[in-house]
């Protein structure tokens, strides 16, 4: 069953210069329900805008992105709005914490719009730190944390809220081999248990385990 679905999407950004960079031309791309798609390509190759347009973080300037077969590309911020709080779960590149809160508190943070109580909060945040390793770093603030740490509690973050689609951008780039096996073993798990996974990364193993690999280069999509 088609889950989410790229037509003819094209991405072109405007530089101080006012110099159009196309970083993204005439993409279509089908992922399906509790699959694992993992978006590899040499750097500045459009990985991360296909993630973006596929996410609803940016809109396409030419194309559509289908979700269920209803269009959200081009939908109200209200309607995309609750599909990015709903529907998925983002782990960024950059992490993008929140420096003033620690751990469990960023972990948290996406339920608080539930109106879900604190403690209960806690316990869902306690429960995805245990099993990423970072029980032991729940009450510390993130420049407390090394790069892999930070990068893991992204990943609980975005997983705090159940989403039937996980996107991550480059989720082992920065962690040590350990701490990437720990996270391509929950991968596997969530796929097990019927989530949908939609990974950008240059690392082999992440791509070898991949169900579809949409290989860009240069904006456009091309056979691995």
């Amino acid at each position: 069953m088609i889950l989410l679905q790229g037509k003819a999407l094209s991405k072109t950004y405007r530089l101080r210069s006012r110099i159009p960079v196309q970083a993204l031309e005439d993409v279509s791309c089908t992922i399906a329900q509790n699959s694992w798609t993992t978006i590899t390509g040499p750097s500045g190759s459009g990985k991360s805008t296909l993630l973006a347009l596929l996410a609803a973080l940016e809109r396409p300037t030419a194309g559509q992105v289908l979700f269920r077969g209803r269009e959200i590309s081009l939908a109200s911020d209200v309607v995309q709005s609750r599909y990015r709080r709903e529907t998925i779960g983002i782990v960024f590149q950059e992490y993008q914490l929140i420096e003033h809160l620690n751990g469990w508190e960023n972990v948290a943070m996406p339920l608080v719009v539930t109106g879900l109580g604190r403690r209960k909060r806690r316990s869902r945040a306690m429960r995805l730190l245990s099993r990423l390793g970072l029980a032991d770093r729940a009450e510390h603030l993130p420049r407390q944390l090394s790069g892999g740490e930070r990068q893991r509690l992204a990943l609980a973050r975005a997983l705090v809220h159940d989403p039937e689609i996980l996107f991550a951008d480059e989720p082992t780039s920065n962690i040590d081999q350990a701490a990437a096996e720990q996270v391509l073993a929950l991968f596997t798990e969530l796929k097990q248990q019927g989530h949908t996974l939609v990974i950008v990364s240059h690392d082999q193993e992440v791509a070898g385990q991949a169900d579809q690999i949409l290989h860009l280069d240069k904006g456009h999509l091309v056979a691995p």
